[in-house]
């Protein structure tokens, strides 16, 4: 059995495939998990949609909390918590995870960032001892085995890798910079381009995208596979 983690982080709440103003990247994300459900008839899909519900913002009372001994922590600290806990509790159970992450401005919607925020946390996702040698600090995830995949969509095109304004798009960068920071290294993207023109190229976009999703579906199940029989 596995377990598919399933974001959402779009502002937009439909789905472009039945409402005119709706959302791509929940219309990707929708058709990932459609596919996946019908190949993991057993499996588990846990949702969150962060883009209509934001995780809490990082404070400083948030900080204070997760840089004390948990052994140590007083009841406020664990209730500032409870909810990155919850986050990342949900992370951990995840095989695989599916995120819906739109390009607002360059980067990952103020949502998804809050997410990313209350997920790379001390002690949990990652390990801080400033007397050990070397780095020190070290991803506690790394042995988990989880692939991560961001589904975009960009209003303006040519953003992919080596292409005409690959440097305006850090959406993918930052995501992946934060995930192997906490030891999820498997990451993979796909995207819808042309939003702002929305014509016939944005179209192609995206069934260009959808087949993309059946391939990187496809490669997900074979790395299970594997993994099972490792």
């Amino acid at each position: 059995m596995t377990t598919l983690l399933h974001l959402d982080s779009s502002a937009r709440p439909g789905n472009s495939s039945n409402q005119p103003f709706g959302s791509h990247t929940r219309r990707l994300s929708a058709h990932f998990v459609a596919r996946w459900r019908a190949a993991h008839p057993d499996g588990t899909v846990i949702y969150r949609d962060v883009g209509a519900h934001p995780p809490q913002h990082v404070t400083g009372e948030w900080i204070h909390a997760a840089f004390t001994k948990p052994e140590q922590r007083l009841p406020w600290m664990d209730a500032v918590l409870r909810e990155s806990d919850q986050l990342i509790d949900e992370l951990c159970a995840a095989d695989v995870i599916v995120a819906g992450v739109p390009m607002y401005n360059f980067n990952v919607p103020a949502q998804f960032k809050a997410y990313i925020d209350n997920i790379v946390r001390v002690g949990r996702t990652f390990g801080f001892d400033r007397s050990r040698a070397g780095a020190p600090y070290w991803p506690l995830l790394d042995q988990d085995r989880k692939s991560f995949v961001i589904l975009s969509s960009r209003g303006d095109h040519g953003y992919g890798e080596g292409q005409r304004i690959a440097h305006m798009n850090h959406v993918e960068a930052s995501t992946t910079t934060a995930l192997g920071y906490i030891g999820i290294t498997d990451v993979h993207g796909v995207a819808v381009e042309f939003d702002e023109f929305g014509d016939e190229r944005l179209q192609a976009s995206i069934v260009a995208a959808q087949s993309h999703v059946e391939r990187l579906l496809a490669l997900l199940d074979a790395q299970l596979r594997q993994a099972a029989d490792s």
